[in-house]
């Protein structure tokens, strides 16, 4: 049985985290087994990367930001994502490459084309079944991370304004070069609205009919 692999993208304060709780105990209480992880920080490994390009004091060169995620992809995709969709569950996955291709293709000016393929060829040509993207404004977004955490940012959080602006952009634009793979959903709508899109779509992806009931 071959899973299915659903990502969540977004800019901070969007919700990933979430709707992806929601829509796994969504899943779960269908019958389906669900594994939830998180680019960078899936693996043990993923946390140490995870802790240096995103709370790491000083400069990182943005190459070199853009090599750690993608080795982090590479052995979070080889050692978690394939063998669970192997074994036939459903993958709820916070960050892939898309986010790679917003924040340091676009965002970080390396190049979208050469950023999506370095992350292809370190994920191994493994695309999501579905990219949900909860499209939220900058502004509101920061105000919601500020909210829960105070003024605590981490290395990318603590960008300018026009940073995640372009960021933002570079994932609309992505979500319209690939209409078929990506829902994009108001993320200002109350979370509960939120997740009856989701539930919509996945369900129509996994096989769960008349079930998009509310949150």
């Amino acid at each position: 049985m071959t899973g299915r692999f659903i990502t969540l993208e977004g800019g901070d304060g969007a919700g990933k985290t979430t709707q992806a709780e929601l829509l796994a105990a969504w899943l779960e209480e269908h019958g389906r087994t669900v594994v939830r992880t998180r680019e960078p920080g899936g693996t043990e490994l993923g946390l140490r990367i995870r802790e240096m390009v995103l709370h790491e004091r000083g400069h990182i060169a943005p190459r070199a930001e853009a090599l750690l995620y993608a080795a982090d992809r590479a052995h979070h995709v080889e050692t978690v994502v394939r063998p669970a969709l192997a074994r036939g569950a459903v993958v709820l996955q916070d960050r892939y490459i898309d986010s790679s291709v917003a924040y340091q293709g676009v965002a970080r000016g390396l190049g979208a084309d050469r950023i999506r393929s370095v992350s292809d060829w370190a994920a191994d040509g493994l695309v999501p079944d579905l990219t949900v993207l909860l499209d939220l404004d900058v502004a509101v977004g920061r105000g919601r991370v500020a909210a829960a955490r105070g003024d605590v940012f981490d290395r990318l959080e603590s960008e300018a304004s026009t940073f995640h602006e372009t960021v933002r952009r570079a994932f609309l634009d992505a979500a319209d070069a690939e209409p078929e793979r990506f829902l994009v959903v108001d993320a200002e709508q109350p979370a509960a609205a939120v997740q009856r899109a989701v539930r919509s779509a996945v369900g129509a992806l996994v096989g769960i009919t008349g079930e998009g009931g509310p949150a």
